[in-house]
């Protein structure tokens, strides 16, 4: 999936499957997130992810201006299984690069995240966003999707 960037730009957006070299470029942008994590944490786990069929996870890459082709934003869309509600797709990541926001690119990556849903035979796709998020919830809402609830989260370490 290509999509072309603002009129300022001559550059070209790809979304592609993610591979393990990307884990530097996923890791930075988590930062970007307000998560803290490792390149080594950041390619353990999206190893995981890439060799089970239960996530797709997709990457946007900066490509065709002339620069060396760079990753600006990432998704990660899971099937989830739960006795109340049974299957449905899950976007439990989306970042796009502070550099390169409102450009569409966060809209490709959802749309190349619903068809990963449709291609696995879901017809429900959620994504939680942090109440803090107020640009996130705009964002969704724009895309479709409609407010189902509000939760709290709690945590318990087991350390």
């Amino acid at each position: 999936m290509n999509a072309k960037l603002g009129a300022q730009s001559e550059a070209q957006i790809n979304i592609s499957p993610a591979a393990l070299a990307d884990a530097a470029d996923i890791q930075g942008l988590t930062g970007e997130l307000g998560y803290a994590s490792t390149e080594a944490q950041t390619l353990d786990w999206l190893s995981a992810m890439l060799e089970s069929p239960g996530y797709g996870v997709f990457v946007a890459r900066s490509v065709g201006d002339g620069t060396i082709s760079r990753t600006v934003g990432w998704v990660v869309v899971e099937c989830r299984l739960s006795l109340e509600t049974g299957y449905k797709a899950e976007i439990t990541g989306l970042v796009v690069s502070a550099s390169h926001r409102r450009l569409g690119i966060g809209e490709a990556l959802v749309a190349r995240a619903l068809q990963w849903s449709d291609a696995q035979g879901l017809d429900t796709v959620i994504v939680r966003s942090n109440v803090n998020r107020d640009a996130s919830h705009h964002f969704y809402r724009a895309l479709g999707f409609s407010l189902s609830k509000t939760s709290h989260v709690y945590q318990l370490a087991l350390s």
